[in-house]
């Protein structure tokens, strides 16, 4: 005798797998505008780090020779041997791929190509 059995194929009806689309959209749609904002202040941060040392590097190199206010200094030349390099032995560069000013006054801060962006690239 042959029995016959009701099988029911398992699976998602379309409905379902547009709902749950739809919510990973609505998702997606909260959560990346504030990645990118989380990404942005962490460059800033990171970039504003650079400067802080830098114009502590520029402060150091004017006590140990001599300069005074007005004097000029090079961030590749003079301030090298003041501030940890990276990985590779160079000058740390902005995150956001800024540039550093390359020379400045003593009495002036350093600053970032950067510095009119939101957040900004600057030392308050």
């Amino acid at each position: 005798m042959k029995q016959t059995k009701n099988i029911r194929k398992a699976g998602f009806t379309l409905v379902e797998i547009m709902i749950v689309v739809a919510i990973i959209g609505l998702l997606a749609a909260i959560a990346i505008p504030n990645f990118v904002k989380a990404r942005a202040t962490s460059q800033a941060n990171a970039c504003i780090n650079n400067l802080r040392q830098f114009d502590g590097a520029c402060q150091q190199w004017a006590l140990e020779q001599h300069q005074n206010s007005s004097a000029t200094v090079t961030l590749a030349s003079d301030l090298t041997p003041y501030i940890k390099l990276n990985s590779a032995g160079k000058i740390p560069p902005c995150p956001a791929n800024g540039t550093y000013s390359a020379t400045w006054v003593i009495t002036n801060s350093p600053t970032c190509s950067f510095s009119s962006a939101t957040p900004a690239h600057r030392l308050q």
